[in-house]
């Protein structure tokens, strides 16, 4: 992290790429054709209330990835929720305002008056820096993020609890910030699914989890990951993110399977495998 200014209104949180060079290419011009690679073209767009896309390397679920993405009208902000691989920091974190996320080539600038009215109206959420510094599931969304909107703006938040009753209540303080914010915004729920099991298993381990996704169940989803063993990383930023949708959009709210494929599918390993999916969340 850098700061300028020393503080007060001058100071910038500007986040440093982390996984630049491992999970996506760390020059410009070989980001851009990676980016090429993954995003197909010709697919109809939409606007949508958010997704749950996967965050590993590019070579493992780019292409799930951009198969969501290809799908998307991305709005001038977005929202990403990322879970908590690393343990640090806050349980509810949120990159502070005024900053920005570099990227190769590139700063993404964070959203400041989203991020205050998240701060307002999300319960237990802190400005927070240190869930983030080490945390890859964010950070490999703004590529595509920024391919398909260059103006965009982000607030990214990483959420650190499994508890029913916190996410619950996060997931209809983001309806309410986004309510409050009066612009159009993208909310991602950055999230792999079934880790390290035979393709078998993982297969039936992410059908379990997808459908409760495509249900707008959260609480059917954290049960679910946890009585049958579903190592979905993202489980916590997903529940988040169906709250939230039903809060904002009630009855109206619906989802809608993309893509769904494996590590294996990449490499024909299929031994140990990890399971990825695109789903847009209308």
């Amino acid at each position: 992290m850098r700061t300028d200014g020393g503080g007060g209104a001058g100071r910038q949180f500007v986040r440093e790429p982390r996984v630049a060079g491992t999970f996506y290419p760390a020059g410009a011009d070989d980001l851009a054709a990676a980016l090429d690679r993954c995003l197909p073209a010709g697919r109809p767009r939409a606007r949508v209330f958010g997704a749950m896309l996967p965050h590993a390397g590019y070579v493992y679920s780019g292409r799930c990835a951009g198969e969501g993405y290809a799908r998307i009208e991305v709005p001038g902000t977005a929202l990403v929720l990322a879970p908590n691989h690393t343990g640090h920091g806050a349980r509810l974190s949120l990159w502070p305002a005024p900053g920005a996320w570099r990227i190769p080539g590139d700063e993404v600038p964070v959203e400041p008056e989203l991020c205050r009215l998240l701060l307002e109206r999300c319960p237990g959420l802190e400005a927070d820096t240190r869930a983030h510094l080490g945390e890859h599931a964010a950070e490999v969304h703004l590529p595509f993020l920024r391919r398909l909107r260059p103006e965009v703006a982000v607030a990214c938040l990483v959420v650190g609890t499994h508890d029913p009753s916190r996410l619950q209540a996060l997931g209809e303080g983001i309806a309410a910030a986004l309510r409050d914010y009066g612009q159009e915004a993208l909310v991602v729920a950055s999230s792999d699914l079934n880790h390290y099991e035979d393709q078998r298993s993982t297969l039936e381990k992410d059908g379990w989890a997808i459908e409760k996704v495509l249900a707008l169940d959260p609480l059917g989803l954290l049960e679910t990951c946890e009585a049958r063993e579903v190592s979905m990383c993202g489980v916590a930023p997903t529940a988040a993110l169906l709250a939230a949708a039903r809060a904002a959009r009630g009855s109206r709210a619906s989802a809608e399977l993309v893509d769904h494929r494996t590590s294996g599918d990449v490499y024909g390993d299929y031994d140990r495998v990890v399971g990825y999916a695109s789903i847009l969340v209308h």
